[in-house]
């Protein structure tokens, strides 16, 4: 592929594969990203006609993030990344399914890529209609009832706390770690990957304050 600039007067970079790169590069490389747009420096990277054409034929995304799909959070802006740059795989409260599972597989397994991320954020709906069933048995209705069942374990599994507001940002945290291990113990293909070095699982959380992403 020909090498490129996504901006006026940015350096050149190539569409290839993540290959050799590692989980913690590929984590450095969002962290890097994420830092810009905290700044307000965004580089909009990947985003030039030239960059668009290399991706015609294949895409090679350097990570898979798992998020909400709560209209503040989209992976792509948070980080300061651009076409082909990312797997993004959104649901609320990043609750799992084996589509959402599949989606992710395919992303390890095909396009290797060597980083999984799961992006709760503060003030998340879908895990504040949870602590509500858990508290009133008020689930909602439809479908989101289901969605809130996901969420629910969670909950029950977070230690109380007077504070509502710290219990709400414990149980963020707890879904994306939780969330972690469903993906190791429902999918054999990504716990084969991340035991072998291939991959890496990382549960982390956005600040809709700061705009910055935690590691967790």
């Amino acid at each position: 592929m020909a090498a490129t600039a996504s901006l006026a007067g940015a350096p050149l970079a190539t569409a290839s594969p993540p290959g050799s790169m590692a989980p913690a590069q590929a984590w450095r490389r969002l962290v890097e990203g994420n830092e810009r747009f905290v700044a307000g420096r965004q580089r909009h990277p990947h985003e030039g006609m030239a960059w668009r054409e290399t991706l015609v034929e294949d895409q090679w995304p350097f990570a898979c993030v798992l998020g909400c799909a709560d209209s503040r959070v989209p992976p792509e802006l948070i980080f300061d990344r651009g076409l082909g740059d990312i797997f993004t795989v959104r649901t609320a409260g990043e609750v799992l399914d084996e589509s959402i599972i599949g989606s992710i597989e395919y992303a390890v397994e095909h396009l290797g890529v060597p980083l999984v991320v799961v992006l709760g954020h503060e003030s998340c709906g879908a895990v504040t209609a949870a602590v509500e069933l858990v508290r009133s048995g008020n689930g909602g209705s439809g479908s989101i009832s289901t969605l809130l069942r996901g969420i629910e374990a969670t909950v029950r599994g977070t230690p109380g706390d007077d504070d509502p507001d710290a219990f709400l940002a414990a149980c963020v945290v707890n879904q994306a770690r939780r969330v972690v291990t469903q993906l190791r113990e429902r999918s054999a293909l990504i716990r084969e990957a991340v035991d072998a070095g291939r991959a890496g699982l990382v549960p982390a959380v956005y600040d809709l304050d700061e705009y910055r992403v935690t590691r967790h």
